[in-house]
């Protein structure tokens, strides 16, 4: 047995994976300090026990502890296939990394994390374009599509982590010398525990900040920041949003599809206003995944509803995940299982811009 510093970001599945023992392990040894709802805290000290017998690694496709704007850092450099930029900040200053690849005419645009307990969609999008690159790289097939064939008809852009902050504070907990500290805990009634948090640092739901519906949406949402369903003083208060304003107004993307975690749906529809190739491109994507597709949800402005205002294309809200947020990390394995041949058959609709001209 050995003991470890913990550090920032550190979790507790963090630090048994990266040391080899279980996380029942882990806690059975710090049971005097720790329960399994538990933040650990940075400078705190830890025991980690010697490991067991067998291998506890989990399947790769199985994410096996929590993701968020750290290990993006760290896998973004290996995405030498994609071209890489930041759109933007949030509000507590991290950057928001735009992943693109491909030259097509068709653009779709890929998103996740808008919700900050709805981070193992974050996960899946990397994991997708990680995958995605070494098919590009060995020239490969994937699933009986031809990626360098497809990507000469289809342009890839991905931000897959809207919400750092939010998915930070749902990881780690609150931290002393937190920018947003004190709103916080008023916010969350100085409860210490987070994963119910769906908004950015400072308790808007960015979500719930665009400009199709946002006053009728406003009128049964919260009226100050809280921990969900608040959509801002304004629509596109926030700099997240602004940030997926810009790039979409920018670059006018033939698709778009938001990643969130609820359902195993697929919203395709917005007042009528969506053009009638929509209803077949979520039907397709329904095969595809076995998710079930819905015309339209009872809510309004969301980044999908205001695509389709604006641009009247394509837009769809995918709910990848059944339960409770956040998703538990077995709950990996059939999110990536089910979304990934509906990644893939994203990738193969045509370019409805064109369409519209003919």
């Amino acid at each position: 047995m050995v003991s470890y510093q913990v550090k920032p970001g550190d979790t507790l599945a963090k630090v048994a994976y990266h040391n080899k023992v279980r996380t029942e392990d882990l806690l059975a040894c710090n049971r005097d300090l720790l329960s399994a709802q538990d933040y650990i805290k940075p400078g705190a000290f830890l025991q980690i026990p010697d490991p067991g017998p067998g291998d506890i690694m989990l399947d790769k496709i199985r994410c096996c502890y929590e993701y968020g704007f750290r290990e993006l850092e760290e896998d973004k450099q290996q995405l030498t296939a994609f071209t890489c930029e930041t759109i933007g900040q949030s509000r507590m200053g991290k950057p928001l990394w735009l992943f693109k690849a491909g030259d097509g005419p068709y653009k779709i645009f890929l998103s996740a994390t808008w919700h900050g307990n709805e981070w193992l969609n974050t996960w899946l999008l990397m994991e997708f374009l990680k995958t995605l690159q070494q098919k590009i790289q060995q020239k490969e097939s994937w699933r009986g599509l031809n990626i360098e064939n497809v990507l000469q008809e289809t342009s890839i852009y991905a931000v897959p982590l809207v919400n750092p902050d939010g998915a930070e504070l749902v990881q780690e907990g609150l931290y002393d010398g937190h920018p947003y500290y004190d709103e916080i805990n008023k916010i969350n009634y100085g409860y210490q525990q987070f994963h119910h948090w769906s908004a950015n640092a400072c308790g808007v739901d960015l979500n719930h900040q665009w400009p199709a519906g946002w006053h009728e949406e406003a009128q049964t949402s919260p009226s100050r920041p809280f921990f969900r369903h608040y959509g801002g003083e304004a629509p596109l208060t926030e700099p997240e949003a602004r940030a997926i304003y810009t790039l979409t107004m920018k670059e006018e993307f033939s698709a778009v599809i938001a990643f969130h975690s609820q359902g195993e749906e697929i919203y395709w529809g917005y007042q009528q206003q969506e053009p009638p190739v929509s209803r077949e491109f979520a039907h397709r994507l329904a095969r595809a995944s076995s998710y079930r597709a819905v015309q339209t949800a009872d809510s309004k402005a969301g980044y999908k509803d205001w695509f389709i205002k604006e641009f009247k294309r394509p837009g769809f809200t995918v709910e990848t995940g059944v339960g409770q947020n956040p998703l538990p990390f077995e709950a990996s394995a059939r999110i990536w299982l089910t979304a990934l041949p509906l990644l893939l058959e994203s990738l193969t609709f045509f370019d409805f811009t064109k369409e519209r001209t003919r």
